[in-house]
C-alpha cells in the first residue's frame, strides 16, 4: 500500500492550502490517519490526527487554523490549512494505520511528503 499526498505548494502568509492523501489500492480498514510535518533542521512533528470515529487532535500551534478530515468511503484524509504562517513551512507527510486484509494487524504506512512553503 502506498499513501499519495498532494496539494502542497507556495502560498503567501494568510493564504490557504488543502492537502490530500489517498491510499493507492483497495484496503480492508484504516484506523487513525495523521499529518506530520518536518521543517528544515527540525524533527518531524505530529500536526493533526483523526480517529476512525472522527475524533480529532491538533497541536496547539495550528488550532483554529487547520482542520483534518477524512472520507472513509474513498480512504482519503485531508488537511485544510488556513491563515498560513511562514513557520508552517515544512514537508508535510500523511500517515495511516492500515489493515490490508481481514485478520491481519494494523500496520503503519507513510506518504512521501508534499512541500508547503509560506512566504512572508
Amino acid at each position: 500500500v502506498q499513501l499519495q499526498a498532494s496539494g502542497g505548494g507556495l502560498v503567501q502568509a494568510g493564504g490557504s492550502l488543502r492537502l490530500s492523501c489517498a491510499a493507492s489500492e483497495r484496503i480492508f480498514s484504516i484506523d487513525a490517519m495523521s499529518w506530520y510535518r518536518q521543517a528544515p533542521g527540525k524533527q518531524r512533528e505530529l500536526v493533526a490526527s483523526i480517529a476512525s470515529s472522527g475524533s480529532t487532535t491538533y497541536i496547539d500551534s495550528i488550532k483554529g487554523r487547520f482542520t483534518i478530515s477524512r472520507d472513509n468511503a474513498v480512504n482519503l484524509v485531508y488537511l485544510q490549512m488556513n491563515s498560513l504562517k511562514p513557520e508552517d513551512t515544512a514537508v508535510y507527510y500523511c500517515e495511516a494505520l492500515i489493515k490490508q486484509v481481514a485478520g491481519e494487524n494494523y500496520r503503519e504506512y507513510w506518504g512521501r511528503g508534499t512541500q508547503v512553503t509560506v512566504s512572508s
